[in-house]
């Protein structure tokens, strides 16, 4: 079984950064796939981006694209979301989640990290 824990949210001004972090522990860790969601209140859970773990290639939701930055490190099992330019529309409690092949669903999710960006 992986456990999923993220950490580094908070609340910050619009135009502010936020880094996330999700880390992984459990049986040996080897996922395909890394995501990033986020759900506001009232409104479904949306998908903010994904890293292919093994080559580290990424796709960003257009709502983030050229402010969000996703990375890892290998060494420590951990997946960064890195949140530049913050703007009161990204409040939301953020998730990341794991699957270990490249289609279907997510098989691991961490419990979420408030962020809330003020105006």
């Amino acid at each position: 079984q992986v456990q999923l824990v993220e950490s580094g949210g908070g609340s910050v001004q619009a135009g502010g950064s936020l880094r996330l972090s999700c880390a992984a522990s459990g049986r040996t860790f080897s996922p395909y796939t890394m995501g990033w969601f986020r759900q506001a209140p009232g409104k479904e859970r949306e998908f903010v981006g994904r890293l292919i773990w093994r080559t580290r290639g990424t796709y960003y939701a257009d709502s983030v694209k050229g402010r969000f930055t996703i990375s890892r490190d290998n060494a420590k099992n951990t997946m960064y979301l890195q949140m530049n330019s913050l703007k009161p529309e990204d409040t939301a409690v953020y998730y990341c989640a794991a699957k270990s092949t490249s289609i279907g669903e997510y098989d691991y999710w961490g419990q979420g990290t408030q962020v809330t960006v003020s105006s």
